[in-house]
């Protein structure tokens, strides 16, 4: 059974959470996105055209409410707009009404097989809960109640698929975690949902193979109007996570397939939010905020450019204004990508030459270049900041909408 549900009708329907009717939008420059409905996860929407968020997962453990909490504030810092807990002890439920209350972003529970916990989730205050209706016991009998807690309380579910937990049965008949199979697994569990008048909820199909996982959500994406959650589930340590993440969510963002990213990293969960929001912002679907642009270094290079770049990157880090800065190494692209750039330095024969909105505006020895570009930077940030460039407390494209002043 197709989901029908009216992609206009439900794109004007006012959150349930904030009352406000349905302001923010976002539009892929490479790709229309694909029409799905909205959905609430606490404030934040997903689907039906919303900015696509930013999602990651603790690595603690939830009953230690203090520890979680921090985790939680640093992944709020970095750009993170809801964050999943899990919650596989009673312990850790026992801790969901604390976490819940404090966290400045919305918190949902990743529960497996213990359904009492999920409605636990929903009196705790969480926003919204992870089910895989298959390895949760007796679900046919509980599906219901779930559904029911879910609606009363006013949150969203979120089914998730993974090669992983693939059905014993779809696994035979298909002959492995396949498209068809994770695709069909997925379809059979929101009917279970659909049966019961629930449509509050967003999919996921993850597989740790790049384009297998690209197959999948293609072929999800063409059967239904669902929210989709994309991720690259086991996508490995970090550097190779994240070749993986951006080449999975950028063919299937540009395709405009896509409303919620998780970079999963076998890395400290911060780092996943870093590639998730930096990759968003790369395809044009969340706000730019500070952005190094810097030579590879050659033979052609008469300064340590991979120092130089490495000293203005980490003396930035915490800037939010959207500045781009250019750092290069020799007169051949130097000068031009200086240029092009907020604030720039172009070296050579133990000098820099500091570009400001394309214009030199002084010469600086070699060894004065970090200091003055961080001092420039700064500057530009503030006056960034008087003239209401950068957010108030913008951590996220829920908080910043995409504006296209040409379409």
């Amino acid at each position: 059974m197709m989901n029908t549900l009216n992609t206009e009708k439900s794109a004007e329907k006012p959150f349930r959470k904030t009352g406000n009717p349905v302001e923010l939008t976002s539009e892929s420059p490479l790709h229309p996105r694909r029409k799905s409905h909205r959905i609430m996860v606490g404030s934040v929407p997903v689907g039906g055209g919303a900015p696509i968020s930013v999602q990651s997962m603790t690595n603690t453990l939830t009953a230690n409410v203090p520890a979680t909490l921090q985790q939680i504030a640093e992944l709020t810092a970095a750009g993170c707009d809801i964050v999943r807990v899990a919650v596989p002890s009673q312990d850790d439920a026992d801790a969901l009404p604390e976490i819940c209350r404090k966290s400045p972003v919305p918190i949902i529970a990743d529960i497996h097989f213990q359904s009492k916990y999920v409605f636990q989730a929903i009196d705790a205050g969480c926003a919204a809960v992870r089910v895989n209706p298959g390895n949760i016991r007796k679900f046919n009998e509980v599906g219901p109640s779930i559904c029911k807690a879910a609606t009363d309380a006013g949150i969203s579910l979120r089914i998730g698929v993974n090669a992983g937990s693939l059905d014993k049965e779809l696994y035979a008949k298909y002959g492995g975690p396949t498209p068809e199979a994770l695709v069909a697994s997925a379809l059979k569990e929101a009917h279970m949902f659909e049966d019961v008048g629930f449509h509050d909820f967003k999919i996921s199909v993850k597989h740790h193979d790049v384009i297998t996982m690209v197959e999948t959500y293609r072929l999800l994406a063409s059967k239904g109007d669902w929210p989709l959650h994309l991720g690259v589930t086991e996508a490995g340590p970090a550097w190779q996570g994240t070749i993986k993440s951006c080449l999975a969510f950028g063919a299937l963002l540009a395709e405009g397939i896509g409303d919620t990213i998780r970079v999963s990293l076998s890395a400290p969960p911060v780092e996943e939010v870093k590639v998730g929001c930096k990759l968003l912002e790369y395809m044009g679907l969340r706000p730019r905020k500070f952005d190094i642009i810097s030579c590879p270094s050659c033979g052609r290079a008469q300064v340590d450019v991979i120092q130089l770049a490495s000293a203005v990157t980490e003396g930035l880090k915490d800037v939010t204004a959207p500045i781009r800065v250019a750092v290069m190494g020799c007169i051949v692209n130097g000068p031009g990508e200086a240029r092009e750039a907020d604030l720039g330095v172009a070296s050579g024969n133990g000098k820099g030459q500091i570009f400001i909105k394309g214009k030199v505006i002084e010469t600086v020895p070699e060894d004065q270049i970090v200091d003055t570009l961080l001092t420039k930077a700064q500057e530009i940030a503030v006056q960034m900041e008087a003239d209401g460039l950068v957010p108030v407390n913008a951590t996220g494209p829920v908080v910043v909408p995409i504006q296209h002043p040409n379409r």
